[in-house]
């Protein structure tokens, strides 16, 4: 047997919006032949486009063989026949239509950060609360291979002792001048809601929450290292957002978390982002798609020698870990949204929804004040 479930998509013309969640998650889903449940049966997702550009949406629409689209978003709140919806519009837009979503008894899907400020995203979690409605935020790393694999390590005890955590996020992002620029101007005007802290630390807050343990405090540096960009009219405009960010985070029961995220930085990694976790028993080098490890009992004896040349190959010295996952990975945001599908459909369980989107506000808003006024500053406690 087979449901069908209405969603409204919010925001499908801009880059996350199409490419993750459009392309590789809602239409995966359709020719997968639909979300599986509990019971056997499956839960099929019909589309409703919603976005500022008619030429954009019919487009897309008609690239992809889907009918329904508008760029009317209370008439799409208004149809009954679409109980879901999904927001990856632009975050300073983000509240107010989200807020329009459940005063229309929607369950509401959203990418974050699930609003501008603390005081916002809370606001959606009291109102959501009040109504009565299923809600969610997209924590996509959580499902990702590489930081799976490094879950699993965590959760067999591998680590011993979790004394610290290392992690590298970056690329360079062009100017926009000599080349286009990989991501949006809005992303680098703080009027816009732009930053790499707004956009970063509500990940690392989640990852770090689910795989290691919760923030307590953070000492943060948020810098503009490119103060002049080119947008995608060719205009040139000031960066007043920052674009790189360095932090501390102090995690409960004393470890010690060092972050660098950075759209300023050419990358010799792996990957473009790497955790290295380090343990009395063993440490980890995690990415998006892979794993490596080295014990304790297979640890090198390192010895500092400025005068030689280098001779051992240390990297030689890790083991990769296997997927081990019977079927392999899925794409982390594809399983992300089946898991919010079934619990809209059967209530099974979903804890990332708009107060776990507030505690990563609250760690972007936190890094700023600490950059702002150089000092750490402390997490507070969240609640409804």
């Amino acid at each position: 047997m087979v449901q069908h479930l209405g969603v409204v998509l919010n925001g499908v013309t801009g880059r996350m919006g199409y490419r993750q969640h459009l392309l590789r998650s809602v239409l995966a889903i359709r020719e997968q032949g639909g979300v599986l449940l509990s019971d056997g049966s499956r839960v099929q997702l019909d589309p409703l486009l919603v976005g500022r550009s008619e030429a954009k949406l019919r487009e897309i629409a008609d690239r992809h063989g889907l009918t329904r689209w508008t760029t009317d978003l209370d008439a799409a709140l208004s149809d009954d026949g679409f109980p879901l919806y999904f927001d990856a519009q632009i975050t300073s837009a983000r509240e107010t239509s989200i807020l329009a979503a459940i005063a229309a008894g929607r369950s509401v899907y959203t990418e974050k950060p699930v609003a501008e400020s603390v005081e916002g995203a809370l606001r959606l979690a009291r109102a959501a609360a009040a109504a009565g409605v299923k809600n969610g935020v997209v924590h996509d790393k959580l499902f990702l291979p590489g930081l799976r694999k490094l879950k699993r390590l965590v959760d067999s005890g591998f680590f011993g002792e979790i004394l610290s955590v290392r992690g590298e996020f970056g690329y360079w992002v062009f100017e926009g001048d000599w080349q286009p620029a990989q991501r949006p101007s809005w992303n680098y005007r703080a009027e816009d809601g732009g930053g790499i802290v707004a956009d970063m630390f509500c990940h690392w807050n989640y990852v770090l929450e689910q795989i290691i343990a919760p923030v307590r405090s953070v000492t943060a540096r948020a810098v503009t290292h490119v103060p002049v960009r080119v947008d995608e009219a060719g205009e040139p405009y000031k960066a007043t957002a920052d674009d790189a960010a360095y932090a501390i985070f102090d995690l409960e029961g004393g470890v010690v978390a060092q972050l660098n995220s950075s759209w300023a930085v050419r990358v010799d990694r792996d990957e473009l982002v790497e955790f290295q976790v380090d343990g009395t028993l063993g440490s980890a080098v995690a990415g998006l798609h892979g794993c490596r490890i080295q014990p304790r009992s297979a640890t090198p004896r390192a010895v500092w020698n400025p005068d030689l040349p280098e001779q051992h190959d240390y990297r030689g010295d890790w083991l990769t870990v296997p997927d081990n996952e019977p079927g392999g990975f899925d794409n982390g945001f594809k399983v992300q949204w089946e898991q919010f599908v079934r619990h809209v459909v059967e209530d099974a369980p979903h804890p990332f929804d708009f107060l776990a989107g507030a505690r990563g506000v609250a760690l972007a808003e936190a890094g700023l004040r600490s950059s702002a006024e150089g000092r750490r500053v402390d997490l507070q406690e969240l609640s409804l």
